[in-house]
């Protein structure tokens, strides 16, 4: 666990994590869509957004690239399609490290059990990097 980077496409993370997996010689990705996701019904999801990849990742000479497609509404512009995620397995750990990069930034989601993490958030620091925080046992 660590600092993983985590790139975001258009629609066309299908075909750029296969390509990579053939190009890198690695495992298979498996993909889970936003269809697959549990549904909010007071949110209904759009049926565009049924088939866009929502996760998948790689790993590539021991370092794991994460990927999704962005949801509809929320263009990607090349530059900043690529965040970083910290993972860790300590709830502490995941608190501390955002609250202090939120200082002074923008935060796109507050740290929140959601169905894939016990513990996860979202946030641009002050210098304008994108992170992602997430717990994973």
């Amino acid at each position: 666990m660590g600092i993983n980077v985590y790139v975001t496409f258009n629609g066309t993370c299908r075909q750029a994590v296969e390509f990579y997996a053939d190009a890198f010689k690695t495992e298979k990705p498996q993909f889970m869509t936003f269809g697959e996701s549990p549904q909010n019904p007071e949110y209904p999801l759009p049926e565009e957004a049924k088939d866009l990849i929502m996760h998948t990742r790689l790993t590539i000479k021991n370092d794991v690239i994460m990927f999704s497609d962005t949801f509809p509404g929320s263009p990607v512009v090349v530059g900043n399609n690529i965040s970083l995620a910290f993972v860790s397995d300590e709830p502490n750990e995941l608190n501390a490290a955002f609250e202090k990069l939120k200082q002074g930034g923008h935060v796109s989601m507050e740290l929140q059990e959601t169905f894939f993490s016990k513990c996860y958030g979202k946030m641009k620091d002050q210098f304008g990097i994108e992170w992602q925080i997430s717990h994973e046992e």
